[in-house]
């Protein structure tokens, strides 16, 4: 199986990570796109779509934010987000049973989640590192004090601004404001906003 991938440097050291089975060939994308059995745009909420023109084979994109109706007809939802991919377990929402196949060809193993903004990790995810910044901008505590706390407390891998680090504080953002859209528990933390605005 012939499997095409567009991917960021960090995206594709997180993929390259996972125990991929040796029947796969990995074609990665740089410009041209080549024919394949199916493809990965694991890049496509930091740039936009990689394969528009594919429309009849099973296309993987990293579309935490975008449900499934925003997107084409062929394409099936990954949660790539930086830190996420290299995961045992990955999320996602599949659109047939073609795309199921594809996953356990390669030898992923995923868990398949509610077809909503956020799945289910990057949206818990975001809620705290949004709760972080609320406690930083009340001056609770630093920074690098908070993700000790939350690192020794709950045994987590990063801190939440370390998560924030990791994933992209754009991509953070952009999904609580979609969440906000419904759910103002989700409101974007003044502290978190203001950080946005310096490094954009």
């Amino acid at each position: 199986m012939r499997i095409a991938i567009k991917a960021t440097p960090q995206q594709k050291e997180e993929w390259l990570s996972k125990q991929i089975s040796t029947a796969i060939e990995l074609i990665w994308v740089e410009t041209n796109v080549p024919d394949a059995d199916a493809y990965f745009d694991l890049s496509f909420e930091e740039y936009g779509s990689a394969f528009p023109d594919i429309t009849h084979k099973t296309v993987f994109a990293n579309a935490v934010i975008k449900a499934s109706e925003e997107l084409p007809l062929n394409f099936s939802r990954i949660n790539a987000w930086n830190g996420f991919l290299q995961r045992d377990v990955i999320e996602v929402v599949l659109k047939d049973q073609l795309a199921k196949q594809i996953l356990e060809t390669i030898g992923f193993k995923y868990q398949e989640v509610p077809d909503i903004p956020g799945m289910i990790a990057p949206r818990t995810i975001s809620m705290i590192i949004n709760e972080a910044y609320f406690a930083l901008g009340d001056e609770v505590s630093s920074k690098k004090d908070i993700d000790i706390a939350m690192k020794l407390g709950t045994n987590y891998p990063y801190g939440p601004f370390e998560w924030s680090e990791k994933i992209g504080l754009h991509n953070i953002y952009r999904l609580l404001k979609k969440l906000g859209e419904t759910d103002n528990r989700y409101w974007v933390a003044p502290a978190l906003e203001q950080e946005l605005k310096t490094i954009a």
